[in-house]
């Protein structure tokens, strides 16, 4: 069976990258870590955080991250989006605009509520209209404001 994973290219950070990342996810775990020698760093590792798997490789200073590629996390409501956009943005972290956010590694994060489907791509177009403009304003996502311009109050 095909398989698709993200690979997440890191120059010499990878180690703090793998803590981090399984500290922020609740539902986290290591699958696999391969270290050329008992005292350094990983060289590659697979992690799982939300059920999905992560390739991370220890590369070098080549190539680095860019807005083009983020991922998004879709969150159960306010206080998870709260929970992660705080987590990704402290200790280095960096807040943009409409949901987006940079770890402290510089890969970007889309910190989203399941509630944007009813709001920003909502039925109402007037309503998801309002709601897009109310999230062109905002850099963490507001489950209530986005609710309240989509209804028109």
């Amino acid at each position: 069976m095909t398989k698709l994973m993200t690979c997440l290219w890191f120059d010499d950070r990878i180690d703090e990258a793998i803590r981090f990342y399984t500290a922020t996810f609740r539902d986290s775990r290591v699958v696999h870590i391969v270290r050329q020698g008992p005292d350094s760093a990983a060289f590659t590792a697979v992690l799982e955080l939300a059920g999905q798997q992560i390739f991370l490789l220890n590369g070098g200073p080549q190539f680095k991250f860019t807005e083009a590629t983020s991922i998004m996390i879709e969150c159960d409501g306010q206080e998870e989006v709260d929970y992660y956009w705080n987590a990704l943005t402290t200790n280095g972290g960096t807040e943009s605009m409409c949901g987006w956010c940079k770890d402290k590694f510089g890969f970007s994060w889309q910190v989203v509520p399941k509630q944007i489907y009813e709001t920003v791509l909502g039925p109402d177009k007037d309503g998801a209209g309002r709601a897009m403009q109310a999230m062109m304003s905002m850099g963490k996502l507001i489950v209530a404001d986005l609710e309240r311009a989509y209804a028109g109050n």
